[in-house]
């Protein structure tokens, strides 16, 4: 049967090449033996303070290695954690390592604040973030909107997975979609000052292979200069019936530390084959939601499939002019091309029938974006400035062939699916005609003045933007809509220290939403003019030295976009305001055991709708609850010397999946558990890895948000060995 593929072959090919020029180039150097982690520990003191500087190395581990001590506020360099006025997270490599997550999703999922908004195994990334949705286009890559993988970016090359709860318009400017829930940024890797080989093999259920290799070196009398190479192929089965999965991706990474320039360059390809990836749900309007079904079966055709590749680069550079005043640039861009062909369930009664149609969707995106600032430090008196500028353009480009069904629709059942005869995208057109554009420009200023000995932090500032969205006719290419809409966003936040580890803090932000309709709306070539969204949050934050907690309460509100189930017309009808309370932990409280999560209150309501009756009801998709906990424990030396036990239980309360709150899903949990084993192997460090995802085999669904249902992940199996040497 003619079938699109992307031949990973090409890519394991380049890998290859590219392993042997550097391994040839770095022959002659020292043999590393001991497994690099940075880690800042101490009980004595507070955390270390944060360099503002971009380029270089990320900001050091807090005490437990397992988040960072400090993130990046946007155009305010990087800062840290407990001198933020924001509610933030960095998520370091070596958790990603010991978890051996394989997505951003698998990153998060620590996380009481996120929850997906599409299936496990899906091929696509999608967020949920204070109980508003964050696509997988709107993650930035070190700061830069529009250059990671539109929908699964490879987290190898990865140093540092950043959460920042909330609106960021003030700092870093409008995502692509223009959510405001929060940011999700991707640090790249840097080249380290040892040298780094390290190579990892591993196996997934049903039956994944995965190999990934990670080459680090820095050259010159100083180390200024660094390469860093980071590749991965992952192949075959996965737990879920008739599915497979090849990923290919390999990214380099070159920086230039010197004494007043410093510089980085990135450069990236991805390709991803998936057969018969699971998709989001589809409920009849007033059907009683069915229980979930077991999660290892697939009810997508074994021949359906979703074929991708991306390639991008990224570069980033600072110039100090003097000690206190810093100028920057940077520039990155993205091509991003897919072929889908399958079908959307839509579930029409509380037998779990559903009826498929099956479609084949090209679809081509390209992204650019370019930002140029400055930032200073200064004294008026007795007050410290940290004073930044900056001018961002994002350009952004959507080419969609549309939606062809390719026979007549299927019909089946959760519980027992029907196969039937393979259909065939041949034949069918692979041309991908412009359907709508974004650009997003804006500027901002942000003033950060400290008095009292960096004991009172107030942070002021605001950004213009403006946002142009445009949709197309894919027959003719004539513009049918066109929305542009400007805006000042102010920010304000407060940082109060009445005790050296005590942080009290509290802000106020405004942000520029431009909803986007889903590609299954009839409406989805529409372009809705965009609207202000606004967030209040009060916080505290204690250091007590290897620990770190975190108090959040916080209001937001913004209008809302629904799909309606009858129609399939996606419309703007009203503002939803989400209120809550999010409590987190992250540190290692005594030597050997390490926390990480919390537990996160929410309560989503409908101020406003096209229905009258829907006022004050609950929103889509915004469960009450939300508690993740993580935790490790290092079995002592005269035990097992290296052992390390790990587990994490994730629970979410049951959820609404319309506006008049009459279909429901039940609350769920699950439970992770994980082994590791540190030992050596002729003097070169070798690790262990073991760990269960869902380890009780529970079966959910995951999410009802933005009128579609998400299922859970099924029990999964995950082995490997790391050695570096």
């Amino acid at each position: 049967m003619p079938k699109h593929t992307i031949r990973n072959g090409s890519v394991s090919l380049a890998l290859l090449t590219t392993i042997g020029l550097v391994s040839e180039a770095i022959a002659q150097q020292e043999v590393r033996l001991d497994e690099l982690s940075v880690e800042a520990r101490s009980s004595n003191r507070t955390a270390p303070s944060v360099p503002a500087t971009i380029v270089g190395p990320p900001p050091p581990a807090y005490p437990g290695g397992v988040v960072g001590s400090g993130s990046r506020l946007g155009l305010l360099g990087n800062r840290n954690v407990f001198d933020q006025p924001f509610s933030s997270t960095s998520y370091t490599e070596k958790l990603v390592r010991d978890q051996q997550s394989r997505t951003v999703q698998d990153v998060v999922n620590n996380d009481p604040s996120i929850r997906t908004n599409v299936p496990a195994f899906s091929g696509i990334q999608g967020f949920f973030i204070r109980g508003f949705p964050i696509f997988g286009q709107d993650m930035a890559f070190n700061g830069l909107f529009g250059v990671a993988d539109a929908f699964n970016p490879a987290i190898e090359p990865i140093e540092r997975v950043e959460v920042l709860r909330g609106p960021s318009t003030l700092l870093s400017g409008i995502p692509p979609f223009g959510n405001i829930g929060g940011i999700i940024n991707l640090i790249p890797k840097r080249a380290l000052d040892e040298p780094l080989n390290r190579v990892t093999l591993g196996y997934g259920s049903d039956s994944q292979v995965y190999k990934s290799v990670d080459i680090s070196r820095r050259f010159g009398e100083a180390k200024e200069w660094g390469i860093r190479f980071n590749g991965v192929f992952n192949n075959g089965n996965t737990p879920i019936d008739n599915q497979s999965v090849h990923l290919g991706a390999a990214a380099l990474a070159l920086d230039y530390r010197g004494e007043r320039l410093r510089a980085s360059f990135d450069l990236g390809y991805q390709e991803l084959d998936f057969n018969a990836p699971l998709r989001n749900r589809n409920v009849a309007a007033g059907v009683r939601i069915p229980r979930a079904p077991d999660l290892t079966l697939n009810q997508q055709q074994p021949w359906e499939y979703r074929d991708s590749s991306s390639r991008h680069l990224a570069t980033r550079v600072e110039y100090d002019l003097t000690p206190d005043l810093t100028l920057y640039g940077a520039y990155g861009r993205s091509k991003f091309g897919q072929e889908y062909f399958g079908g959307l369930l839509s579930i029409f009664n509380t037998r779990g029938d559903y009826r498929d149609a099956i479609q084949f969707i090209p679809s081509r995106t390209f992204g650019e974006t370019g930002e140029a600032g400055l930032r200073a430090t200064f004294d008026t008196g007795p007050f410290k400035h940290n004073l930044g500028l900056a001018a961002v353009g994002f350009w952004y480009e959507n080419a969609q062939q549309p939606a062809v069904n390719v026979g007549p629709a299927i019909v089946s059942n959760l519980y027992d699916p029907v196969y039937v005869a393979p259909r065939s995208a041949f034949g069918q057109s692979r041309l991908t005609p412009r359907t709508s554009t974004r650009i997003n420009r804006s500027f901002a200023i942000a003033d950060t003045v400290s008095i009292l000995d960096d004991r009172l932090l107030l942070t002021v500032g605001g950004r213009w933007q403006s946002i142009d969205v445009g949709s197309y006719s894919s027959v003719t290419g004539l513009r049918t809509g066109v929305s542009d809409s400007g805006a000042f966003s102010p920010g304000f936040g407060i940082v109060m220290k009445p005790w050296e580890r005590l942080s009290l803090y509290a802000n106020y932000v405004e942000g520029l939403t431009s909803p986007a309709p889903p590609l299954n709306a009839v409406n989805a070539t529409d372009a809705f003019p965009a609207a202000v969204s606004r967030q209040m949050e009060v916080g505290a934050k204690y250091d007590f030295g290897t620990v770190g907690l975190g108090l959040a309460a916080f209001e937001i509100e913004q209008p809302f976009g629904f799909l309606d189930p009858r129609t399939q017309v996606f419309s703007i009808d009203g503002r939803q305001r989400n209120s809550g309370i999010e409590l987190t932990v992250f540190g290692e409280p005594v030597p050997g055991v390490r926390l990480l999560g919390g537990v996160s209150l929410l309560h989503g309501e409908q101020v406003r709708a096209l229905d009258p009756s829907n006022v004050g009801r609950t929103a889509v998709g915004v469960p009450d609850v939300q508690l993740n906990l993580y935790g490790e424990y290092d079995l002592p030396p005269n035990f097992v010397p290296g052992l390390t036990l790990t587990g994490r239980v994730i629970y979410t309360a049951s959820q609404y999946y319309d506006l008049a709150n009459s279909q429901t899903i039940p609350d769920w949990a699950t439970l992770d558990l994980g082994l590791r084993y540190a030992t050596s192997f002729q003097d070169r460090p070798l690790t262990f890895r073991a760990n269960v995802v869902n380890a009780t085999g529970k079966n959910y669904w995951a999410s009802t948000g933005r009128g579609i249902l998400s299922q859970g992940a099924p029990r999964t199996i995950l082995l490997s060995a790391s050695m570096d040497f």
